[in-house]
Order: structure tokens, then C-alpha cells, then sequence
């Protein structure tokens, strides 16, 4: 069985990584210490140019809950329009409501605008109350992809409601696993799942090139990030997944 990999990645260079390494697509985000937001306009083209591979951009004015304002729904709309225009092949969004709910009616409008980009619905799915329910919702709204980690922090922890979603999905949508995964569980995930794709960002941090570092100022409040490291596609850590993939499944 093939099973596609999916990339998560939050620059250009780390989308080139992957795709040199054998992805079959990637997603692109930024601020990816807060879950992921929307890109800017330069690195979308930048990627689009670049890239072979199909390239979804995620669509989140920012960072924190998945209730949305119309000044931030219409920012979301222009955001559409935008990679739309640019030639992507798909968007990553999802609305939810404080019930802890599918916003069905928005996130429906928000596909209808993407169209004929294909929609992922995101992990905001991992945040509703009823998991079953909710994957009818999303289905409601048109949407071709669900990522999950199972209603937990990582996939591996999550593998029995994936199991179930795939299971109640059937062919009318693809749940796509995601959360931690790595070369350590990958096939164990696809295997107890039945899952026919995969997210994943597969990261490496590397140093910063400056020579002279002052101490003691941040420019971010990240605990795990300074201004001397930043973290980008691990090409090996790719390959060697997609290497696991190639001979086991």
C-alpha cells in the first residue's frame, strides 16, 4: 500500500528540503510555535515557483482558539483569493464554534471560495467535543482531508480514535494522521490505522551563522528557540521515513 507523506514546513527552503527528499506534498505555515498561521504573500509565491510537488497553504490569521471574527473571517477570504491566484493546489483551514462544534455554514463558505483548491480540514478538529460527530460535520462542508492526532497531543497516543474516524470515514473523506510522528512509530501508526496519508514536519535545528551574540535579550518569549538557532526540514530524517514507508507498506 502507498501512503502519502505530507510535510509540514514554515519556509521555503525547508519546502524545497522536503521535496528534494521524496515528499509528496507539503504544507506551508508560519509560526509554527503557535500551532501554524497563514504565510505572507512572498513566501507563497516563492514556494509555488519553486516547488513541483503540490503545495497546500495553511489559512489561520493567528494563533490561539478557531472562533473567528468577520474582520478575521474576511482576512481569511482574502488570504484564499490570494493563493487562489498563485496556483495552490490546496488549503488548510477549519472554524469551529464555543460549543466545541464544526462551524459548518463558515468553514462550507470558505471551501466553496477555495474551490477548485481541495480543503483539509486541521487540527482544530482534535479540539471538539464530540469526535464522531464532528467528522460528520466536516464531511458536511466539502472538505477532502481531516488531520488528526485522535483527540490527543501526539498521533501515536491517539491511534485508537483515528482508527475509528478512518473506519467511519470510508471513501467519503481522507483522515490524515498527524502529531508526532517520526521513524519510531510511523509504521505502527499506518498499520493500526489504515491511514493512506501522513503529516509530519520532520525538523532539525541548526545554528545561526553570527559570529558575534549578545546575551541575555530575546526577541520572543519561546523558552525553546533564541535568535542562534532556528529550525528547518531534516532532509535524512525525510528520506529515512520515506525509506521506512518504501520497504514496509
Amino acid at each position: 500500500m502507498y501512503c502519502r507523506l505530507e510535510i509540514c514546513v514554515d519556509s521555503v527552503e525547508s519546502a524545497l528540503i522536503a521535496q528534494s527528499a521524496g515528499a509528496d506534498r507539503v504544507e506551508l505555515c508560519d509560526n509554527l510555535i503557535e500551532g501554524g498561521t497563514t504565510p505572507g504573500y512572498g513566501s507563497i509565491s516563492s514556494a509555488r515557483r519553486n516547488l513541483d510537488i503540490d503545495l497546500h497553504v495553511l489559512i489561520r490569521p493567528r494563533g490561539g482558539d478557531f472562533i473567528y471574527s468577520d474582520l478575521e473571517l474576511d482576512i481569511m477570504r482574502r488570504d484564499i483569493d490570494i493563493c487562489g491566484e498563485l496556483g495552490v493546489n490546496g488549503i488548510v483551514a477549519g472554524i469551529l464554534r464555543a460549543e466545541g462544534t464544526v462551524d459548518i455554514d463558515r468553514t462550507s463558505r470558505l471551501i466553496e471560495l477555495a474551490y477548485p483548491m481541495t480543503v483539509t480540514f486541521h487540527r482544530a478538529f482534535d479540539m471538539c467535543a464530540d469526535p464522531l460527530q464532528s467528522l460528520e460535520d466536516v464531511i458536511s462542508t466539502g472538505a477532502k482531508r481531516l488531520l488528526t492526532s485522535g483527540q490527543s497531543n501526539r498521533a501515536k497516543d491517539g491511534i485508537k480514535l483515528i482508527r475509528q474516524l478512518v473506519a467511519e470515514a470510508g471513501d467519503r473523506i481522507i483522515v490524515m494522521p498527524g502529531g508526532g510522528i517520526d521513524d519510531t512509530n510511523i509504521l505502527s501508526i499506518i498499520s493500526e490505522t489504515s491511514a493512506k496519508e501522513v503529516h509530519m514536519t520532520g525538523r532539525k535545528s541548526i545554528n545561526s551563522e553570527m559570529k558575534f551574540r549578545r546575551d541575555g535579550i530575546r526577541m520572543g518569549n519561546s523558552p525553546e528557540l533564541t535568535e542562534f538557532t532556528r529550525k528547518i526540514a531534516d532532509y535524512e530524517k525525510i528520506r529515512g521515513i520515506l525509506n521506512i514507508l518504501n520497504r514496509k507498506i
